[in-house]
């Protein structure tokens, strides 16, 4: 499973589309989220190098190791979209947005008469809600363009019918400036009021037909009966209604909240692109790749996946919108695929995210030697290497006080881990602690044995250590006759400084290079796969101590008993039975015995 990136030096395979863009370090931190109109083209801002930035963009750039992307409709979701993420992940580079405060909603109330209210604050039980806006500005100009097209009531009156017709109230300015009809003192009914209201929530939807149906309808009436002055007021509305572009304004809550599901399949990969929907607004998306199995079924795999990412965001959403059909019928949620309407749209825009990451997992595939990781380029250049280094292997060495020395040696491939590569060495030559003498018989064997094999050889290799280690490989380079074929060096801890063999003088690299990141990389797995292979050795040594001790106990005996039972504890609560059926009547009788009579469970523990 990988979830969808792409590197600084592969920006142009970014698409020239609306959405958001987030940037990570090696360590997988989430740096900065941003929107844009055009992800290709901003993204690719932060990275010109003629381009002035300020300091806190400029020390992000340099710590960006990969970047996501998720498409949107437009630039208005892909601000809402970047608004949630900034206030649910606070990156480290975000200073905007990172209040609690979120995009204003207008919100039709659940009263007699309805108001029209504007408010932060999403709270179902006391209305319907329109938006979100993505300014102050926006949604100030919808409210301006509603009141000049209907009327209805601003204040906080308590209209019911007992309270009007025992006329507490009495009409405001709005009545005079012909903003309200007055429902408070019953000049309008209830019935007439509600059509305003309908019409209003018609224009949030962007349904704008039957408004212009009503509006020409009474400029049609008020023409018969020569009325020009009202046929000419509803003209300018129907006028006012075409400039108004609702649709790039709002969005419908009126969805809920959902998950959006969407997949595309080949013969090897699953594409999965995912939509967290809240209140009619995306929340949060996350684009994956799914290794296939043979003979699996995508409709097979449907609910799995969908488990698999709700617990991204622990969804309680009750409905997840799916692009492909599925019969599972689950007692948390329900799977649909919708055919029309807005949830149709929804997945539509999950399907373009899930094409895109198919688009991009297959280039990078297909283009995987062509372009090579842009460490590696840039080791290449601080080390002054012939070649690129697709191939480094590191060196270390672990003992204490000479007692149980081994070594290791770790493998990079193309600037990752190539753990199949990995090996393990006990120092066979060597008496006492002596690093040098040490590393040398490790570099003899190791190369020895690709000349022998006729096997590849690394480009780089790389010795956790000083001068001293360093000349010891060369030593041992020249003694198999291959010193000059392999670009060799050393890094030594604290200072980082790097040693090339018959230079006298080390250099030191940037601290934010990512050549000597890669390189500290590679000396602190050197170290910790040589260290785990040493406390396994010292454990075995000292666990083979306290068991000979034993009577009828002998190495032989006590090898079996680890190729069985593989730890202490286990042989411990072994059964009589379970001890015959490995070592025989007599002894197993002699172990068993012991093992309950001695209480030598707490040595165990002490190992």
């Amino acid at each position: 499973m990988e979830i969808a990136r792409c590197t600084p030096n592969t920006i142009d395979r970014l698409p020239a589309l609306p959405g958001i863009y987030t940037f990570y370090s090696h360590k997988e931190a989430l740096l900065y989220v941003g929107k844009a109109k055009d992800i290709r083209k901003r993204v690719s801002d932060y990275f010109l190098a003629n381009k002035l930035h300020s300091l806190k963009t400029q020390c992000m750039v340099k710590q960006v190791a990969s970047i996501a992307y998720t498409v949107v409709d437009s630039e208005y979701d892909a601000l809402l979209l970047e608004n949630n993420l900034i206030k649910k992940l606070q990156p480290k580079y975000n200073i905007l947005l990172k209040d609690g405060k979120t995009y204003p909603y207008l919100c039709i109330t659940y009263e007699r008469f309805p108001k029209l209210i504007l408010t932060r604050k999403v709270l179902p039980s006391l209305g319907k809600y329109y938006g979100p806006f993505t300014s102050t500005q926006s949604i100030k100009r919808t409210l301006e363009v509603i009141r000049k097209l209907f009327t209805f009531r601003t204040c906080s009156y308590n209209l019911s019918e007992k309270n009007i017709i025992q006329k507490k109230f009495k009409v405001c300015l709005d009545y005079h400036l012909g903003l309200c009809k007055g429902p408070c003192q019953a000049f309008q009914d209830e019935l007439s009021y509600q059509k305003e209201i309908s019409q209003i929530e018609a224009l949030l939807k962007n349904n704008f037909a039957p408004i212009k149906k009503v509006f020409k309808e009474k400029m049609g009436a008020a023409v018969q009966l020569l009325d020009y002055k009202t046929a000419q007021h509803c003209k300018e509305k129907l006028s006012l209604l075409a400039q108004y572009q609702a649709k790039s304004l709002v969005a419908n809550p009126l969805v809920g909240d959902l998950d959006v599901v969407a997949i595309v399949a080949d013969q090897d990969y699953l594409f999965v692109a995912y939509l967290h929907i809240q209140m009619g607004a995306v929340s949060f998306a996350q684009q994956r790749v799914f290794t296939r199995k043979l003979e699996e079924k995508v409709e097979d795999l449907i609910t799995l996946i969908v488990y698999e990412l709700r617990s991204c965001t622990n969804s309680n959403a009750a409905e997840v919108l799916v692009n492909i059909p599925c019969k599972a019928v689950l007692s948390s949620f329900v799977i649909t695929m919708p055919k029309i309407g807005d949830k149709r749209k929804l997945v539509a825009l999950a399907l373009q995210n899930a094409l895109l990451c198919k688009k991009d997992f297959l280039y990078k595939k297909t283009h995987h030697q062509d372009n090579p990781p842009v460490m590696l380029l840039q080791l290449q250049h601080d080390l002054k290497l012939k070649e690129l280094p697709y191939c480094i292997e590191c060196f270390d060495n672990s003992n204490i006080y000479g007692q149980h020395p081994v070594a290791a040696m770790v493998c990079f491939k193309n600037g990752k881990p190539s753990k199949k590569d990995y090996r393990h060495y006990n120092i066979k030559t060597v008496v006492g602690a002596d690093d040098c003498a040490s590393m040398h018989e490790v570099i003899t064997r190791r190369y020895s044995y690709l000349v022998a094999t006729q096997a590849a050889f690394p480009q780089l290799i790389v010795i956790d250590g000083g001068k001293a280690q360093l000349n010891a490989t060369v030593a041992a380079l020249q003694q198999i006759g291959v010193y000059g074929q392999i670009a060799v060096i050393s890094i030594a801890k604290r200072l980082e400084l790097l040693y090339f063999p018959n230079d006298a003088l080390p250099i030191c690299l940037p601290k934010q290079a990512l050549s000597l990141k890669l390189l500290q990389q590679l000396r602190n797995e050197a170290h910790r796969f040589a260290l785990a292979f040493h406390r396994k050795k010292r454990t075995q040594a000292l666990t083979y101590d306290e068991w000979e001790a034993i009577p009828g106990i002998g190495p032989k005996t006590l090898t079996k008993l680890w190729k069985q039972f593989h730890t202490p504890a286990v042989v411990q609560s072994a059964s009589l039975e379970a001890l015959v059926s490995v070592m025989g009547p007599t002894k197993a009788q002699q172990l068993y015995t012991y093992l309950h009579n001695r209480s030598f469970e707490n040595d165990i523990n002490t190992i």
